[in-house]
């Protein structure tokens, strides 16, 4: 037993022997179509990202523990990693994931309570054979808009209990139902209070826009505090809600109810600067003001201030005084020194969550059994040029799990992405994200955040994925070697998937597993297709042992599919999203090709003499996977040679910090619902499919031209953000994400021929072909744009207000002719910074769109003529990037009548 354990054995005589019951998992998703038994099934990982937004006393400010640099700042940069890649990998592989930190994005945040106060969604009981009846103990309540030091809102209410029942027909119930305000995405935190016999599998239903989805949850341990169950779709208002139930496996035991809390919400700790003190602000170092008593004349008021940034952001050691810890978890200096406060509770957390356990038998705490803790950082310091200084792992006590992910990563950054990476190797340092946690725990220093040559990769989708695949398998081998089993590494996404339609009303949904070069086990052999229908959410899927799946569809609705891989390690990240609908009117389909693939960190540029580097935002900020939440705003000191001076003036890579308070959109995969939306509202039916299955189109099409033809009424090509792109340094990986590489002009070329129709959309039509700086232009590409697309490239970054009005030409319009798409960073889209301006090839093509801010060409038409038989549309703008719905159906309506008629 360490000094650090009999210290707090001493302060805290409680729990001194294991929980009996914790080796049952703290949430099951009963639900989930698949169990990892080689994976993490039952395992408890504790992990957060970095440092977060805190109040500077010196400063009394609240501030970012890092510099603001090269598009995002330390703080939440490493967020981007655990919580979009690393937890899903983990959860998928059949673990529970902890965190010190808020892990919704979600700014909106809704409590239902028994206490009700400022709760005020609607709270409800019914009553079976054992009546639900007030506990002994403090439970939650939501009494307080903001709270300040020492108060803690799981004192200041109650909560409910009922004894179990095994009989389905005797049932009590409590229901909570939120004012959503708004449809989206939220997270659906529970909580309750462990006592003598409670229940481990207490049943808790989740009624969201996907359907209906169970849990079980162990409340022999997590008491009085948030537990996470899972985030979903909710509708705007009161139509969803959550249900817990007295039905237990056995009689006699104890189920409590407290409050339930949905979305992430806002910061809610306020903080302030004694107003009987003076600070001296000359030279502050990370919260070590110098404090200096007032002249009795000249106290001032404390003033009370919360961020004002969504509490994902911030420091752990408010989000834990928002989760009910003891104040000694994350308050050690009383207030006096927050920043020393949150470096210090993360680890408190992790012995406060594991104490009473297995893993922690003599430390008090909330008797989850968690079997490590990892810190997610990235290191200061700069090279010259563009040099990489490497990854760094941290331990402190066993080196095993840290070597162990230390070697995954660099072993697969150097297989997958760069040749060259660096590894500083791993060292044993007492740093108290490690020093602390009672339970095997590392900290790692991915690479530089100063370091522009390296931040090239950090901000890439592509390398974030790999590194946090990397993360999640020296975990798993790690604790299979630790625990005695053999392990199987979940799959990859899978690939080349397509919609078509052997009958009106029937899908079939196919698609092919990927192989992984570097995982021997990690083979697929079975899948879990989720389907989705209408506006809803996606289902909770149905294994499948082959790689495709038939169903029937309802008639005039979108229906959208996405696929995982599995195998006994867990499941794969989810595949891209494809689409189908169907009208009785509609005799062919419209073929929705996703070409839309693109991930890739914004463009960047290093002078020929090296003064000056950095990244352009207001040129491509590239396109992240999902949602991008590390992005602060754009670069605006290129020059090497300006030094940092402090976290205020940090020089060469400084940023500005307009767009830290968002979520941005990136790439959904998810577009041809968008389209089919549009085209089922013009009495379209329609299948897709996506990139990577083009080449068995390019087949069919090769074997029976005719028969393409005669299959599809069009084809609906989405190119969005599309263009080559490279991945780090230029020669490190070959271009990805041509708009139209050879097979995509093959496939278009001999359906043209044939007498096709084609709809193209895309920022990059042109300036891919004419104008990346990356690649050189080929003039096979520019001819047939000219001769089968009817267009060619005129300029690039041709609008930047997103303004469009259409012009006369054979493609008809109503109204007034105007439309706007998203050409700036928000929430709802991916922004178009730079779309084409395109003209048409020959005199038989017309504009038939222009930019209202230049007058420029934003779109061309072509109705055939005397030896070109076939129809094309190209726009220079995203169809789906349009603002809004009736717009995008006008427009689509009107396109497709004019191919097909």
């Amino acid at each position: 037993m360490t000094i650090y354990t009999l210290v707090v054995a001493a302060l805290f005589p409680a729990t001194l022997h294991a929980n009996p019951t914790d080796s049952i998992p703290l949430v099951r998703n009963i639900d989930r179509p698949f169990t990892a038994p080689k994976g993490l099934e039952g395992h408890h990982i504790a992990m957060w990202g970095s440092h977060g937004l805190y109040y500077e006393l010196g400063h009394a400010r609240w501030e970012w523990q890092r510099a603001r640099m090269f598009e995002t700042v330390e703080d939440k940069f490493p967020s981007t990693y655990v919580l979009k890649y690393i937890t899903p990998m983990l959860e998928n592989a059949g673990a529970n994931v902890l965190m010190p930190r808020e892990r919704d994005t979600n700014p909106h945040e809704v409590i239902v309570d028994n206490d009700r106060q400022l709760a005020t969604s609607p709270y409800a009981e019914t009553n079976g054979s054992k009546a639900w009846q007030n506990g002994e103990k403090d439970g939650f309540a939501y009494t307080r808009e903001t709270y300040r030091d020492e108060e803690n809102p799981f004192h200041h209410g109650t909560y409910r209990q009922a004894e179990t029942v095994t009989d389905g027909n005797t049932l009590s119930t409590v229901t909570w139902t939120p004012f959503i305000p708004e449809t989206r995405r939220y997270a659906v935190y529970v909580s309750y209070k462990t006592v003598e016999n409670s229940a481990s599998d207490a049943h808790y239903t989740v009624y969201h826009k996907g359907g209906v989805t169970h849990f079980l949850v162990n409340q022999s341990m997590g008491s009085g505090t948030w537990i996470y169950l899972g985030t979903f779709a909710f509708d705007k208002g009161t139509t969803d809600k959550v249900v817990l139930t007295n039905q237990s496996a056995e009689e006699g035991k104890i189920i409590t109810a407290d409050a339930v809390r949905f979305g992430g919400g806002m910061g809610n700790i306020a903080r302030a600067a004694d107003g009987s003190l003076s600070y001296d602000n000359t030279k502050i170092k990370k919260g070590k003001a110098r404090a200096v008593a007032r002249p009795e004349d000249q106290t001032v008021e404390t003033v009370y201030e919360t961020s004002g940034y969504p509490r994902w952001m911030e420091a752990a050691r408010y989000y834990l005084q928002w989760a009910g810890m003891p104040e000694s978890v994350y308050a050690i200096n009383h207030g006096r020194n927050d920043y020393s406060d949150d470096i210090r509770c993360r680890g408190n957390w992790v012995n406060y969550m594991a104490g009473g356990s297995r893993k922690l038998p003599m430390h008090q705490g909330l008797n989850i059994p968690i079997d490590l803790s990892l810190a997610f950082h990235t290191d200061g310091g700069s090279v010259g040029g563009n040099r990489i200084i490497g990854t760094l792992g941290i331990y402190h006590g066993g080196s095993e799990l840290c070597n162990t992910v230390y070697k995954s990563i660099v072993s697969d950054i150097r297989k997958e992405i760069e040749p060259r990476w660096a590894g500083r190797g791993i060292t044993a340092r007492n740093y108290s994200e490690t020093s602390i946690p009672q339970v095997p725990s590392m900290l790692l220093e991915l690479l530089s955040h100063e370091s522009f040559g390296e931040m090239r990769y950090g901000l890439d989708p592509r390398f974030q994925f790999v590194v946090s695949r990397a993360i999640y398998k020296g975990i798993l081998k790690y604790l299979s070697k630790r625990n005695g089993y053999s392990y199987i590494v979940q799959p990859l996404p899978v690939t080349r998937m397509a919609i078509t339609m052997p009958r009106k009303g029937e899908v079939r949904l196919t698609w092919q597993a990927v192989t992984d070069s570097l995982e021997e086990t990690a083979k697929a052999d079975r899948y879990v297709v989720y389907k989705r229908v209408g506006s809803g959410d996606f289902d909770n899927g149905t294994t499948v042992s082959d790689s495709i799946y038939t169903c029937s569809i309802p008639q005039n609705q979108v229906v959208s599919f996405r696929v995982t891989a599995l195998n006994d390690g867990g499941q794969s990240m989810p595949s891209e999203t494809l689409s189908a609908g169907w009208t009785p009117d509609s005799d062919k389909p419209v073929l929705v090709i996703n070409g839309f693939d693109r991930l890739s960190a914004p463009d960047d540029f290093s002078s020929s003499d090296d003064k000056l580097a950095g990244f352009l935002a207001d040129q491509d900020n590239g396109v992240d996977y999902g949602t991008q939440i590390s992005y602060i705003g754009s670069q605006k000191e290129f020059r090497r040679s300006i030094p940092m001076r402090d976290d205020d003036s940090p020089g060469f890579g400084a940023c500005n910090a307009d767009m830290e308070k968002m979520e941005i959109a990136g790439n959904t995969f998810d577009y041809p619902s968008i389209h089919g939306t549009s085209l089922l509202r013009a009495g379209r039916s329609f299948v897709s499919v996506s990139r990577s299955a083009v080449d068995s189109l390019l087949t069919m099409a090769n074997d029976s031209v005719c028969h393409l033809q005669e299959m599809y009424s069009a084809i609906d090509l989405i190119l969005g953000k599309q263009k080559q792109s490279k991945l780090g340094r230029k020669d490190a990986q070959p271009l990805a994400f041509k708009t139209f590489d050879h097979t995509m002009q093959q496939l278009l070329t001999s359906y043209c021929k044939a007498g096709g129709r084609v709809f193209v959309s895309g920022a990059y039509v042109g300036t891919d072909l004419w104008q990346n700086p990356l690649s050189t232009a080929k003039d096979a590409d520019k001819q047939f744009a000219r001769t089968i697309l009817k267009y060619k490239w005129m300029d690039g970054k041709a609008c930047t207000d997103g303004c469009v009005k259409y012009v006369p030409s054979p493609l008809p319009h109503e109204g007034n002719g105007t439309l706007e798409y998203y050409s700036a960073p928000n929430s709802q889209s991916y922004a178009v910074e730079s779309p084409d301006a395109i003209v048409p090839a020959d005199n038989h093509a017309a504009t038939a769109f222009r930019y209202a801010e230049t007058g420029q060409s934003a779109g061309v038409v072509f109705s055939g003529d005397s030896t070109d038989n076939w129809k094309t549309v190209v726009l220079g703008f995203p169809f789906e990037s349009i603002k809004q719905q009736n717009t995008r159906d006008d427009m689509m309506k009107h396109i497709i009548d004019f191919l097909t008629k």
